[in-house]
């Protein structure tokens, strides 16, 4: 990844009418509703952004839309690139250094996960406070990652204090019941075994995905603010295991998602 790369992604979309977007918004699996939400949309697909990762045949219709949410523009990832697709890590987290290009302040992400956690059931929605990397590397691990920012980016508050307070207050007043937690960020694309899944909880996760945690990175590397939230789509308990319907998570994630929304609306509004 070079400069010149990043400067020419940025400027064909700028040339499409991408202008000043100050919130980035990356959308996980079975979470694409927030599109409908964004007013006067325009779209730029992927394999059309010079130096973007080529999407798979899962995200031939992976997208970023620009456009107005709350009175804010905004700029939409609609479907993310993970490790278990065979991307690298730079490729992962190219869209976020685009998107801080463009001119984002904040970034909120969203994704579906598993609850490690067996007080939080299907459905809920989790603030990730924290995070543990089990995917094996880091997408600052490269030669000339001093270019972009300092080699040893801080870690110590990767989630963004104010606006975690600020979706706090705002789920309580909008009486959507948020809870709070660790999520592990995992390889993939197979599903945990029983004994993965005492490990995690003993390592102390909440809640267990396969992506995210590269583009928290990237994002502390940038200094931009991150907010981040799980949609918790099935219940991990090692002692009464289910094999895993895809179908189902999907599903349950797409009917949790207008609570997810309108926690993102509400949250634009006031940041």
């Amino acid at each position: 990844m070079t400069k010149k790369q990043l400067d020419e992604s940025v400027d064909y979309l700028k040339k499409k009418g991408f202008d000043n977007p100050e919130i980035g918004i990356v959308l996980g699996t079975g979470l694409g509703q927030l599109v409908d939400e964004i007013q006067d949309p325009i779209e730029a697909h992927y394999n059309h952004i010079p130096y973007f990762p080529l999407a798979t045949v899962e995200f031939h219709t992976g997208k970023l839309i620009y456009g107005t949410i709350a009175g804010k523009k905004v700029v939409v990832m609609q479907g993310r690139f993970h490790l278990y697709e065979g991307y690298d890590f730079l490729d992962i987290t190219y869209p976020i250094r685009v998107m801080h290009q463009l001119g984002i302040k904040k970034l909120f992400v969203s994704n579906a996960a598993g609850a490690i956690n067996l007080s939080y059931k299907k459905g809920d929605i989790m603030l990730i406070e924290d995070h543990i990397n089990l995917q094996g590397g880091s997408p600052l691990a490269f030669k000339n990652v001093a270019e972009f920012g300092d080699r040893f980016a801080d870690m110590s508050e990767p989630y963004d204090l104010d606006m975690r307070t600020k979706i706090e207050a705002i789920a309580q007043k909008e009486d959507i019941s948020l809870q709070k937690g660790v999520y592990a960020s995992v390889v993939g694309p197979q599903l945990e075994t029983k004994a993965e899944y005492r490990m995690l909880k003993i390592l102390g996760a909440d809640a267990v995905g396969m992506s995210t945690v590269p583009e928290v990175i990237v994002a502390n590397h940038l200094r931009l603010p991150i907010l981040a939230v799980s949609v918790l789509t099935d219940e991990c308990d090692p002692d009464n295991l289910q094999p895993v319907n895809i179908q189902e998570i999907i599903e349950i994630a797409g009917n949790t998602e207008p609570k997810m929304i309108q926690l993102f609306k509400e949250l634009i509004k006031v940041i």
